[in-house]
């Protein structure tokens, strides 16, 4: 484990695994640590992965001051670690939530992205938004699935706001809902609630982050799961199109493509990021 001292003073950790060029690792929820990246699918055979546990996840401590967990914040954690590992440029993957900060981090900071990965981040930072039509029809897709019925209503009731049907609604954020999925989704089931709560608080105006992320020269890759209900594969092509060598693909699966097709994952990584 290496520990660093955020911004503010926050005492954060991050965990180092694997062999190889460096990439940091951002985890989403929002609020929850590390542990629920894994290897990234085998990635880990291939990079020396940089696993940074959340302020207030993990091995990570609780800020002093709650408003620190807005993603806009989070932005000078990843600044800090930068700084700790002694980077100048570093590869960047960010997964679902941690898309926020990882955009927002590649606005204020692009001389210090080489290489950044969106793995089916969240979209609204940059304006675009998933419609409720669009929900809909994703979720209707897995109707002749044996499970469907009898989860539907936990995922209406967490999308409502009852967290505590979160874990009942997991089948829909992985494909296929197997012994391998419901197992990741049970042992790393837990998230901050605080951190949660805070995290869309004061978040920049989604035209001026478009606007900065227009002029980012970096390599960009945002992976869509085919069944994931967001990002649909058409968010990640738009949100891609924002930078100027943005791409996106689709890979089998849904919200957690390394869990459920990992060679596939951990190739399609290896092979944008080369070398």
């Amino acid at each position: 484990m290496i520990s660093f001292a955020s911004y503010d003073g926050t005492v954060l950790v991050c965990h180092e695994r694997g062999e190889g060029p460096a990439l940091v690792c951002l985890p989403g929820g929002p609020g929850r640590s590390s542990g629920y990246l894994g290897d990234l699918g085998g990635l880990a055979a291939r990079r020396r992965l940089f696993l940074l546990d959340n302020r207030g996840t993990g091995a990570s401590a609780a800020p002093l001051d709650p408003d620190t967990y807005a993603m806009d914040r989070m932005v000078e954690d990843v600044e800090a670690l930068r700084v700790r590992l002694g980077f100048e440029r570093m590869d960047l993957l960010a997964h679902s939530a941690a898309g926020g900060p990882a955009l927002l981090y590649a606005a204020r900071y692009p001389e210090r992205v080489g290489h950044l990965v969106l793995v089916t981040p969240i979209v609204h930072p940059v304006g675009i938004e998933i419609t409720e039509e669009q929900w809909c029809a994703q979720i209707e897709r897995r109707a002749d699935e044996s499970w469907y019925e009898s989860r539907l209503p936990d995922l209406k009731a967490w999308d409502a706001g009852d967290e505590s049907r979160r874990l009942r609604a997991q089948p829909f954020f992985y494909s296929p809902w197997n012994e391998a999925a419901e197992a990741h989704a049970t042992r790393f089931a837990e998230r901050s609630a605080e951190a949660a709560k805070r995290f869309h608080s004061d978040m920049p105006a989604a035209e001026r982050t478009r606007a900065s992320l227009a002029k980012v020269t970096s390599p960009v890759l945002v992976i869509a799961g085919e069944r994931d209900p967001g990002p649909l594969p058409a968010h990640a092509a738009e949100l891609a199109g924002i930078f100027p060598r943005g791409t996106s693909i689709v890979l089998p699966g849904a919200h957690y493509p390394w869990v459920t097709a990992p060679r596939t994952f951990a190739e399609a990584v290896e092979g944008f990021l080369g070398r």
